[in-house]
């Protein structure tokens, strides 16, 4: 398969769902972002993803990286297709003007980032990585390091890494043992091993800026004693010009099930020279600035693997033959019906496309949040750091396995066609299922939501948003025509506030039982936000066809895959109530010893 950019749901969710044009306006920073700058861009990128990267997915997969003495080689056509996406300016596309950036929108960006994430994954994470090494380096880096990195990075001639992750240290960070030691110039020697860095090497640029944790001599033990620093590939002389090579090599590139065009490497810091960013042992906070980017960047993978398998089942589903219709033959013409007309498949297709559209709003309606963080100010900024915090666990988690879950309907659409290489879908399935595990495992996210971001928030932040569903279900409740989707939701919306006051109360009594609701209760929260936002699209649709529009057949789509979603998805919320119900207990009654038998 190929893939095609769904520019018209694009459109639709930015222009008619989430107003993108009076978003931006109310940001002085962004006032002059209009629509005809928005398609521009969404259709500059659509045109450059399908005709250079997506070409390279199937090839990139095959080739692989290729690693020798410390270098890496990305496959075919990737430095050429990275040295046009530069030159096109997709690479400065959100940063500060002031670095040679453009200065659009995060939210822009974020609808940029998809579509070349849908083209090619792989590809997409070498400029990925480097959007939040500048969003650091940005936010608490001194003029000094400003004027030393970020043009270069902005512009794409440097790339970024984040390194976080070591052998013995996965979403624990508080136990690394990488260290910095100072140095009497004010730099520090790091030293350490880091593992699972994406483009930690790479042969696209000429400097890699690493963006590394490390600990101070005597820092505090955990996460309170961690600090950042910047530690270049190729040390910077004073007049910007690179200099000798730091002491900081690739130990090798990892052998991985899926993204194999994304070189996955072993980092080693041997007294390599670095800089500290930020206070010390303020390191973790620092990077959050990294994480949270990286976090919506990695929701934007869950979207793209329902959108890339919705698009190939679909195109296969009606054009196999296979069978008749049990209400009669729909191609009586032909030896067998095309598959699409079978109620299993419709349901993966229907899943498939309900994960892709659903997920689009949610990540475009995030990233919106994101956008006044970055340039609002006051309790406009604080009420969208808020929504941002909570949603964002949603985003990562919930997308990532409802894509994973769509990826795996791709394959099965395509029978024993899906398990070959050729058709895609099995690439899809591979270089999805990390997305469930980087970035924080799905578990991890379900646990900063729950514990972190509702619980010890006491409830403030799920108040927020649970307010929003609320307003909106009373606007509609007096439509007829909308009663199908706002009688569920209010009342699942309800439900929300009453599951959470249950685990508070049960993990009073035992604490684990936090633990053992977090994930369903991920689940649970991700089907109630798809569903507003499901509901908020069907109201849009309904009044575009009062409107008179002549494009009826998108909007009843539209509505149609809302009742799919509600009638045949949404009912799973029921499954996620009945085992936070049944506590911890099953979980935990058991011996560690009887786990064998």
């Amino acid at each position: 398969m190929q893939y095609k950019t769904p520019l018209r749901d694009m459109q639709f969710v930015l222009h008619e769902l989430l107003d993108s044009s009076a978003h931006y306006k109310s940001i002085p920073q962004f006032a002059e972002v209009e629509r005809d700058i928005i398609d521009s861009y969404i259709e500059a990128a659509a045109s450059f993803a399908e005709n250079e990267i997506a070409p390279l997915n199937r090839s990139g997969d095959e080739e692989g990286c290729t690693f020798n003495n410390g270098e890496v080689t990305t496959p075919k056509g990737f430095k050429e297709a990275y040295k046009q996406y530069c030159e096109l300016g997709f690479a400065a596309l959100a940063a500060e003007e002031e670095f040679g950036g453009q200065g659009m929108p995060f939210s822009l960006s974020t609808v940029v980032n998809e579509i070349m994430g849908s083209a090619n994954w792989s590809f997409s994470m070498y400029p990925g990585l480097s959007h939040g090494a500048i969003a650091t380096i940005e936010h608490h880096g001194t003029d000094e390091q400003k004027a030393t990195y970020l043009e270069k990075m902005v512009t794409g001639e440097w790339s970024g890494t984040m390194c976080l992750t070591e052998a013995h240290a996965g979403s624990d960070l508080g136990i690394i043992r990488t260290k910095a030691e100072p140095n009497e110039d004010g730099t520090y020697s790091i030293t350490g091993q880091k593992i699972f860095i994406s483009a930690g090497e790479h042969d696209m640029t000429d400097n890699i800026i690493h963006i590394v944790l490390a600990r101070l001599p005597g820092a505090p033990a955990g996460t309170k004693g961690i600090s950042l620093f910047i530690v270049p590939k190729v040390n910077v002389n004073e007049d910007g010009s690179l200099g000798d090579r730091n002491q900081v090599t690739c130990g090798s590139i990892e052998h991985k099930m899926g993204i194999k065009a994304s070189a996955t490497c072993v980092m080693n810091f041997d007294g390599a020279k670095g800089y500290l960013i930020g206070p010390e042992n303020r390191g973790l906070n620092c990077m959050f600035t990294f994480m949270n980017v990286a976090r919506i960047g990695t929701a934007v993978q869950g979207l793209t693997a329902s959108e890339i398998a919705f698009q190939g089942s679909l195109e296969y589903a009606k054009e196999r033959l296979a069978m008749r219709s049990l209400s009669g033959a729909k191609a009586p013409e032909k030896v067998a019906d095309p598959i699409i007309v079978h109620p299993a498949v419709r349901n993966m297709l229907l899943t498939e496309k309900a994960f892709a559209e659903g997920g689009r709003a949610l990540v475009y309606y995030l990233s919106m949040f994101a956008d006044i963080v970055a340039k609002g100010t006051g309790e406009e900024q604080e009420y969208a750091d808020q929504m941002l915090s909570l949603l964002t666990p949603i985003a990562k988690a919930f997308l990532t396995e409802t894509g994973y879950e769509a990826a795996n309907h791709g394959v099965q659409v395509y029978g024993g066609h899906g398990f070959i290489s050729e058709w895609g879908m099995e690439q899809n399935v591979r270089d999805t299922r990390i997305a469930c595990l980087y970035e924080g495992t799905t578990e991890i996210q379900s646990l900063d939501l729950l514990g972190r971001k509702v619980l010890g928030s006491q409830g403030k932040m799920l108040a927020n948003f649970t307010k929003v569903i609320h307003k909106f279900c009373e606007e509609h409740k007096d439509d007829e025509s909308m009663n199908e989707f706002i009688a569920p939701l209010a009342k699942l919306n309800a439900e929300w506030a009453e599951l959470t006051a249950q685990i508070g109360k049960q993990a009073a009594q035992n604490p684990d039982a936090v633990g053992a609701a977090a994930v369903d209760y991920m689940y649970f929260s991700g089907y109630v936000t798809l569903a507003y936002l499901w509901a908020r699209m069907v109201a849009v649709s309904k009044q575009a066809l009062a409107n008179g529009t002549t494009e009826t057949d998108f909007y009843d789509a539209k509505i149609k895959t809302a009742q799919f979603y509600f009638s045949k998805l949404l009912p799973r919320t029921r499954t996620y109530v009945a085992r936070i119900d049944s506590g911890a207990e099953p979980y935990m009654s058991m011996n560690v010893d009887q786990f064998a038998f």
